[in-house]
């Protein structure tokens, strides 16, 4: 009963996948919610934008292990387009992963949290939390979202020793990154190789970040070390929005 339990969303690949391992490095008990089956944590399978799903899912783990003390909602796809380019359905899909999957996880393990007068919270957001970007009208919506939900949160649940914060991810070489770069040479006929090097040269530190490197942070975020850190936004983007 004395093993930390986290819940992360999409922990299977990128990001997720690294929070997971870090995470189990520093023995928590983990459970990995996500459509891709891992064997890296307790993976459940589910469906992050079906509300239902999510909170059937960790209503399940919160009666077998019977506390949360952490939750990392990850889970979030991405979508080149301007607002034109956008239609109904796909912003619908959008907002359903990004935005209500984590609202459905948050919303699950609260109670939990309350009961025990502690809990820490995570939410994957983005460097467009801060910046808009051009062609990213879908997905920056959604990840600026994220950004107030962890504020809006952090205060409402700072009474119970709840604690909320978002990382802020820039460019960082996952799955997502190269699906993203793969799509865009398809339409263009660039060469990806060049792509990536543009997009490394963007960084004032000259590379891209790894996934290994918002794990870090977000272990940091959930730890006690960071007791008195709520309600921030915490950009891990090798200083591009500093510029």
């Amino acid at each position: 009963m004395s093993q930390r339990v986290a819940i992360v969303t999409g922990g299977s690949l990128g990001i997720g996948h690294a929070v997971v391992k870090k995470l189990q490095d520093l023995n928590y008990r983990v459970f990995n919610l996500d459509i891709h089956p891992s064997e890296l944590g307790e993976y459940r399978h589910c469906d992050v934008s079906d509300v239902t799903a999510v909170k059937q899912t960790i209503q399940t783990i919160v009666t077998e292990t019977q506390r949360v003390d952490a939750l990392v909602s990850n889970a979030g796809k991405h979508l080149s387009a301007n607002i034109e380019q956008t239609d109904e359905d796909t912003l619908d899909a959008m907002f359903a992963l990004n935005v209500k999957g984590a609202y459905a996880a948050i919303q699950a393990v609260l109670p939990a949290m309350k009961a025990a007068n502690s809990g820490s919270i995570v939410l994957v957001a983005s460097d467009q939390a801060f910046v808009g970007k051009r062609n990213s009208f879908a997905y920056n919506l959604t990840k600026a979202s994220l950004a107030s939900i962890a504020k809006t949160t952090a205060l409402d649940y700072a009474p119970f020793n709840i604690r909320a914060n978002a990382v802020c991810p820039g460019t960082i070489e996952t799955p997502l990154f190269h699906n993203a770069i793969d799509k865009y040479c398809a339409r263009s006929g660039a060469n990806k190789q060049d792509i990536v090097s543009e997009e490394a040269a963007l960084q004032p530190l000259g590379r891209l970040g790894q996934p290994e490197e918002v794990a870090a942070l977000t272990a940091f975020l959930l730890s006690d070390e960071a007791s008195f850190i709520t309600g921030s936004l915490q950009a891990i983007d090798g200083g591009y929005t500093a510029q």
